[in-house]
């Protein structure tokens, strides 16, 4: 389940709430839930989730419901828009199951809409004039909504697999090159440590974080040897943490981490990935965040502070709950445990 907390957004109309869903996703959506909460007369969160098969409804109605009022709560809202993408025979048994599950809660349903093929329809609202029977047609790509968000340099990219496509692993060519050159960086570390100078390898992880920070600073890539080396060094706990605290909100940065997700041997992907994730969820980036920990995990089921952004995120845990974490990676420290696939 993808949660996005990004800077407040008002919206005048169901149109307009529509042409931004995108962009809060980054990605068109089709065949989910998308649940959008308001605190007082601002959109302040929203969540994805893909539509369930029928014998998984009642699995996810608990689920999407339980992790969609955690998220509302952590925000404060009040009030939320549930709205559906599909065909009217999948879409409209999950809304009229999960109305009144928010009402219950005390969250306030504005409205319930269906998307299909171009047009909205509302599930709460009768009047013909404003809610005719066969929908009413709304444009999501040409809205002075989509318009404002192409120009504050923000993307929709054309599915949720074109956004997992964004970070997936580099092939052929590439990824032998990289792969090489693991291989050399793992002998380098390996014969630092065979010399009981782990204070050594901690003293390179630093360097080359600095120096890769610099570089994406400056719009340049690491080559294939600094980015290997840079991987084999993120297994260490302390250099990791030393990573986790050069985030300062940079968008060089995001793009730093998403370059190493990419290119890195894919067996040492999480700990990469995992800081791409937390970049992302800073920066209201929830289904990125997501997919980044999926990378995460396909490369290390057992890391722990993918397992905790995980969590985080399947709980509605805003962002702001990492500024309390000093040194988040130490394994000691982290309890065990993002869009809904």
């Amino acid at each position: 389940m993808a949660h996005d907390h990004r800077p407040h957004i008002s919206l005048a109309s169901v149109a307009d709430l529509l042409a931004a869903v995108p962009y809060l996703f980054g990605f068109h959506v089709d065949h989910s839930i998308v649940i959008v909460g308001y605190t007082e007369s601002m959109l302040t969160a929203a969540t994805r989730a893909d539509l369930p098969k029928r014998d998984e409804v009642p699995s996810w109605i608990d689920g999407t419901t339980s992790q969609s009022l955690a998220m509302l709560r952590n925000v404060d809202a009040t009030a939320a828009t549930i709205i559906g993408y599909g065909p009217a025979d999948t879409v409209t048994p999950i809304v009229d199951i999960l109305t009144p599950h928010f009402d219950h809660a005390g969250i306030t349903v504005r409205d319930a809409l269906r998307v299909t093929d171009g047009r909205y329809y509302s599930y709460l609202c009768d009047d013909p004039a404003c809610c005719p029977v066969d929908g009413v047609p709304f444009d999501a790509v040409g809205s002075v909504v989509a318009v404002n968000a192409i120009v504050a340099g923000q993307t929709a990219l054309p599915d949720r697999a074109a956004l997992v496509a964004s970070i997936a692993p580099t092939t052929g060519a590439a990824r032998d090159a990289v792969t090489t050159a693991t291989w050399r960086a793992q002998h380098r570390r390996d014969t630092l440590f065979a010399a009981g100078r782990r204070a050594a390898v901690i003293r390179a992880g630093k360097k080359a974080l600095r120096a890769a920070v610099a570089r994406y600073a400056g719009d340049r890539v690491l080559t294939d040897d600094e980015v290997a080396w840079l991987s084999v060094l993120l297994l260490d706990y302390t250099v990791r943490d030393a990573a986790w605290r050069t985030n300062d909100g940079a968008p060089s940065q995001l793009a730093l981490w998403t370059d190493v997700t990419r290119r890195v041997d894919p067996a040492l992907a999480a700990p990469p990935a995992v800081l791409l994730a937390v970049i992302a969820w800073r920066e209201g980036l929830g289904a990125l965040a997501s997919v980044a920990i999926d990378r995460a995990l396909d490369a290390d089921p057992n890391d722990p502070l993918a397992q905790l952004i995980d969590h985080a995120l399947r709980a509605g845990i805003p962002p702001t709950a990492l500024d309390s974490q000093a040194t988040p990676t130490t394994p000691a420290e982290n309890p065990p445990s993002t869009d809904q696939k």
